[in-house]
């Protein structure tokens, strides 16, 4: 380069706080995007939460055991405070709860599943009426309610945690998911259905998985489908007002 004086000097190429910071951005990203092995996940603890209480807008029940012959239906679909209201604003919905499924760590806290190392995606436990509603318009809700092609994230939310999943409870359910995926899409979701879906889904019963129910599986009932298929450990409150936003 050429100075006013006419002397000739070279230009340090120098790595600018703006590169750097893109840098450690990439970094942090891909860190967030990876799922964890099991063996490097915290372990946990035995103690599930306390003082679990009834949902504030349905005033019913966030812990089994539920209604005779109602259904439950578990997703992750992004950040779990604004999937849990498309549920409970859903006719023939009974309850609604907000938590932690496919992870690794026991009864996990907040912030170590929003550390990427637990394995957990945030989930919504919906229970509903099967006479007034159905599996499938469940699925329809879950489906036209996120992006299911966005991977390890939805819009800003990036991390392994807001990962899109169903998590199913026998045969009959997971056959249902992998129909709906190939089901058309309400115009508004339309651009959903173009690129490939990334969701995920898998029977919640595998030995390490947590799922949305709030109780430990010695407190609810033995003859109820969801302590049976379900681990039952801690959920992060929604309505309630416990747990920070995620």
């Amino acid at each position: 380069m050429l100075r006013s004086d006419g002397v000739r000097h070279r230009l340090r190429r120098t790595r600018t706080p703006a590169a750097l910071g893109y840098r450690t951005e990439v970094l942090f990203t891909r860190h967030k995007t990876e799922l964890p092995a099991a063996e490097s996940a915290p372990p946990g603890r035995d103690e599930p939460m306390s003082g679990l209480e009834s949902h504030l807008v349905l005033g019913t029940p966030i812990v089994p055991p539920f209604p005779e012959g109602f259904r439950t239906i578990v997703v992750g679909m992004g950040c779990f405070w604004g999937a849990e209201r498309l549920f409970w604003q859903a006719p023939g919905v009974y309850t609604t709860a907000a938590g932690y499924s496919g992870g690794f760590t026991r009864n996990p806290t907040y912030e170590e599943v929003c550390s990427g190392r637990t394995g957990h995606a945030e989930v919504v436990l919906a229970v509903f009426d099967p006479a007034q509603t159905s599996y499938d318009e469940m699925l329809r809700i879950f489906w036209e309610g996120h992006d299911p092609t966005q991977g390890m994230r939805q819009g800003n939310d990036v991390g392994t945690q807001y990962r899109s999943a169903v998590y199913w409870s026998d045969s009959a359910e997971r056959d249902a998911v992998l129909a709906s995926r190939s089901r058309p899409r309400s115009p508004r979701r339309a651009r959903s259905t173009t690129p490939r879906a990334t969701t995920s889904s898998t029977s919640p019963g595998i030995r390490t998985a947590t799922a949305a129910s709030g109780a430990p599986a010695s407190r609810a009932r033995s003859d109820s489908p969801w302590a049976r298929t379900h681990h039952l450990p801690e959920v992060a409150q929604t309505s309630r007002g416990r747990a920070p936003a995620g």
